[in-house]
């Protein structure tokens, strides 16, 4: 299977967990925060039973890479728009979490929604997006 196309969802109540492995940066957030739900020697490595859905919401929002994000099964009026948040990660990516519309050079507009990792090092092979190339160059930033 080819990873660079791979999504996986996890169901747990109202929420869904997608998981993108060919964003991942292995930053190993997921793991370190809920331990019991993220083992990535089993299979599934997700195992959403473990934790609340808060605790869910909670890891998946720190996630630098935006390889976990999650959808809610939510009426419009639950939902909340919090705007733009920008966190600069020490010797790594700029995460903007929040809805974002990127213009890339050749014109193509491109949406996302979650958190974003944007190259800083520059030698990310998926620029403007970090790769987690970052850690193979020891950049200091």
């Amino acid at each position: 299977m080819n990873q660079k196309n791979t999504v996986k969802r996890y169901k747990k109540d109202e929420l869904t967990i997608v998981w993108e492995p060919s964003k991942c940066i292995h930053s190993g957030i997921c793991v370190k925060m809920l331990p019991e739900v993220y083992k990535p020697n089993d299979k599934p490595w997700i195992q959403q039973d473990n934790a609340s859905v808060e605790q869910l919401k909670d890891q998946i929002d720190k996630c630098p890479s935006g390889a976990l994000s999650y959808e809610l099964e939510l009426t419009d009026s639950v939902q909340e728009n919090k705007g733009l948040v920008v966190e600069i990660m020490e010797n790594g990516p700029i995460l903007i979490k929040g809805k974002l519309e990127i213009t890339h050079p050749s014109g193509a507009i491109e949406s996302k929604d979650k958190t974003t990792a944007f190259c800083r090092c520059g030698a990310s092979a998926n620029k403007p997006y970090c790769d987690g190339a970052h850690r193979k160059i020891d950049f200091l930033g």
